[in-house]
C-alpha cells in the first residue's frame, strides 16, 4: 500500500508538471463565450453589493472583538490572540481588496462610474492607488506572459546571475521569499519591482510615469490624492489613540493582506508547466491561458474565487466573481490541455515554485522558438 501510494503521488506530480501546449489554440475567445451560460455575464448590483457589505460586516466584527476584548486578556493569551486577529483581519482585508479589483474590471455592476467610485474608496483604504493599479493591471491582462510587455511578474533570465546563481540556493530562496512577502506589495507600486522595464522612472504614484498614457495621467493624480487622504486619516487615528494601537488594529493586518496578495499572484503566474513568449510567438489568447487555477480551500470563498478561477478571469475579466467557477466548468472541455489546474497543497506548491521558477530560458536546441520555460 505504501509503495502504491508513493507511485500514485508520483503520477499526480508528473501530470501536474506536464507542459501546456504552445501551438496556436484551435479555439477562439468567441468559442469560449458561447460555451458560458449567458447569466454568467450578468453583473448584478444587488448580488455584488451583498458580497461587499458581507465582507465589511465580517471586517467590522473582527475589529470590534479585537479592540474590545483582546486588551482584557492576560498577556500570555494576548500574545496569541493578536496574531490570530492579524491573520483573520488581513484575510478579511484581502477579500474586500479583491472586490476592489473586480470594480477596476467593471465586474461589479453595469455602471462604470459607480464601480470606479467604490473601487477608489476601497483601494485607497488599503493604501492601494486605485486608478494607477487599474490601468497597469489592464495592461497586464492585455499582455499576459509576454516577455517584453507584461506588466508584472516578469521572469528573470539566466544572465541575471544574482537570481540564477547567488540566490539560487535554500538560504537565498528563503531570504527572497521573506523579502517578497513583506515588501513586494509597496515596492511594486512605488518602484515597479517585478514590473517590466521602462525608459524613465516607473512608479504607480508618478503621473508622468511611462506606465501610463496621456489620457490616464489626471486620474493618477486622483489616486495619489486618495492615498494622501488615507494617510492623513491614519495619522489622525494614531494621534487620537496611539501608533501601537493603529499598528495592531490596522497595520499588521495590512501587512498580512500585502503578503497574501503577493503569495497568490505569484502562484497565479509561476508554474514550471507554463511558458512565457517573446514577440515572435506571443498572442493574446495563449498568453491569457498561461496562468493556473489552484485550490486554497476555504480561502477560495474568502478571496472570492480569484484563486481557483483565475484562468477564466484572464480570458473574460468582466465576469463577476460569483459566476467565475461556473464559467470555468463550462469552458474546461474546450480548453483541454491548454487549461492548467494544480491541486498540490498550497504551501507545498508555493515552496516548490519558489525553488523551481527561478529564471526562464528556451529549451536547448529551440533558442529561436520564442518560447521560454522556467528553470532553476
Amino acid at each position: 500500500m505504501g509503495a502504491g501510494g508513493r507511485m500514485n503521488e508520483a503520477t499526480i506530480d508528473k501530470s501536474v508538471m506536464k507542459r501546456v501546449p504552445t501551438e496556436k489554440t484551435p479555439f477562439q475567445i468567441s468559442d469560449l463565450k458561447k460555451a458560458i451560460p449567458p447569466h454568467c455575464f450578468k453583473r448584478s448590483l444587488a448580488t455584488s453589493s451583498y458580497y461587499l457589505f458581507r465582507d465589511i460586516a465580517i471586517c467590522y466584527t473582527f475589529y470590534y472583538l479585537a479592540s474590545n476584548y483582546i486588551p482584557l486578556l492576560p498577556k500570555p493569551l494576548s500574545y496569541i490572540a493578536w496574531p490570530i486577529y492579524w491573520f483573520c483581519q488581513g484575510s478579511s482585508f484581502m477579500g474586500i481588496w479583491s472586490i476592489g479589483h473586480d470594480l477596476g474590471h467593471n465586474a461589479f455592476s453595469e455602471y462604470q462610474w459607480l464601480d470606479d467610485a467604490l473601487g477608489f474608496v476601497l483601494h485607497s483604504s488599503f493604501l492601494t492607488p486605485y486608478f494607477s493599479f487599474k490601468y497597469s493591471h489592464r495592461s497586464h491582462h492585455a499582455h499576459t506572459n509576454s516577455m517584453e510587455y507584461d506588466e508584472v511578474w516578469i521572469p528573470k533570465r539566466k544572465a541575471d546571475t544574482l537570481y540564477s546563481e547567488v540566490l539560487n540556493n535554500p538560504l537565498g530562496n528563503m531570504f527572497m521569499t521573506v523579502v517578497r512577502l513583506l515588501l513586494s506589495f509597496p515596492m511594486y507600486f512605488t518602484f515597479n519591482i517585478h514590473g517590466r522595464e521602462y525608459d524613465g522612472f516607473a512608479s504607480h504614484f508618478y503621473p508622468q510615469s511611462p506606465i501610463f498614457n496621456a489620457s490616464e495621467r489626471k486620474q493618477i493624480w486622483l489616486s495619489d490624492a486618495g492615498m494622501l487622504i488615507a494617510f492623513y486619516a491614519l495619522y489622525k487615528v494614531a494621534a487620537a489613540t496611539s501608533a501601537s494601537w493603529l499598528f495592531c488594529i490596522y497595520g499588521a493586518p495590512l501587512l498580512v493582506m500585502n503578503g497574501q496578495f503577493i503569495f497568490f499572484t505569484f502562484l497565479h503566474h509561476s508554474h514550471p508547466s507554463l511558458p512565457h513568449y517573446d514577440s515572435r510567438e506571443w498572442d493574446w489568447i495563449r498568453g491569457a491561458l498561461c496562468t493556473v487555477d489552484r485550490d486554497y480551500g476555504i480561502f477560495n470563498t474568502i478571496f472570492h474565487d480569484v484563486t481557483c478561477a483565475h484562468v477564466v478571469h484572464h480570458l473574460i475579466s468582466t465576469i463577476p466573481h460569483y459566476h467565475t467557477v461556473e464559467a470555468t466548468k463550462a469552458i474546461k472541455p474546450i480548453l483541454g490541455d491548454y487549461y492548467k489546474y494544480d491541486d498540490t497543497p498550497i504551501l507545498k506548491a508555493f515552496w516548490r515554485e519558489t525553488k523551481e521558477c527561478i529564471f526562464v530560458e528556451p529549451d536547448q536546441g529551440a533558442e529561436n522558438s520564442g518560447v521560454y520555460w522556467f528553470r532553476r
